[in-house]
């Protein structure tokens, strides 16, 4: 039975308010599921169950798969569809917002490697990011399916046009690399744009540490990507003109160059002078 055959039987359909397009795409489930358990065994927090389609491939994979969602009218199904991993205890349904949840917390005790994985719905996929960013040193691989466009500005290179400061967040704390892109067919219903499944791995040590400085210089650099860093960091940290361009020459930063141009590490460098 299909999804939308199941939905329907259940006299449901999917949530506008909770951005539901199911993943129907057998071959890019089985690619995600691989992905996030490799090697074979460890533990899984699944962020949005849906009704499966990922679920069952991390079972086939993982030693255990925690697996959190939201709408309360498919948990029941998923209990019904999946009771024989439940009741083996290699499956836990928990019904929360993925965003309310204790990542860390909920894969406590459990077989590493950790991993964390996907299908991250598009209103919620800049805060489910920050949050993958602050636990990256306590898990071993996140694997996300997120729109095409946004996967393109978190592998985007310094000097690209797609490059800004989710960039440089998520690039802070992960290694990332585009998995594979898929195809709006992929999905049910099928939305207006296409996706693409990215996997973040922890950077051991971290490009550059998240501090209150750090996330200043970056949010001021691209608050007006035509300007450059001078006019853009006029008033970084209260530096007085002087002070800016004593501490951008320490920090090996021009002020002429916009803040597209700068790397993780640059960005690292100016912060790091904050109190000087």
């Amino acid at each position: 039975m299909s999804i939308a055959e199941l939905l329907r039987a259940r006299g449901l359909s999917p949530k506008k308010g909770f951005g539901q397009n199911f993943l129907v795409d057998v071959e890019a489930a089985r690619r995600i599921a691989e992905a996030a358990t490799t090697p074979a065994g460890g533990a899984v927090l699944e962020i949005g169950a849906g009704l499966g389609a990922l679920t069952r491939p991390l079972l086939e994979r993982a030693a255990r798969v925690v697996a959190i969602e939201r709408d309360r009218d498919l948990v029941p199904i998923l209990r019904e569809q999946l009771a024989t991993p439940i009741d083996d205890g290699r499956l836990t349904l928990l019904e929360a917002d993925a965003a309310q949840v204790d990542w860390v917390g909920s894969l406590a005790g459990l077989e590493r490697p950790h991993a964390v994985a996907g299908n991250l719905p598009y209103q919620l996929t800049g805060r489910l990011l920050e949050q993958a960013t602050v636990i990256a040193d306590q898990i071993d691989r996140a694997v996300f399916m997120v729109q095409l466009e946004v996967a393109e500005r978190i592998t985007a290179a310094p000097g690209s046009g797609d490059y800004g400061a989710l960039s440089v967040f998520v690039q802070a704390a992960f290694d990332v690399r585009r998995l594979l892109i898929a195809r709006a067919g992929a999905f049910y219903p099928r939305p207006e744009v296409d996706s693409a499944v990215v996997v973040l791995t922890p950077s051991r040590p971290r490009r550059a540490e998240e501090t209150d400085a750090f996330r200043a210089a970056v949010r001021a650099a691209f608050s007006a990507r035509r300007k450059t860093l001078r006019n853009a960091w006029k008033n970084l940290y209260g530096w007085s003109p002087e002070e800016l361009d004593r501490h951008a020459k320490d920090a090996g930063i021009s002020l002429d160059a916009r803040g597209e141009t700068l790397s993780v590490e640059a960005f690292a460098r100016i912060a790091r002078l904050k109190g000087r």
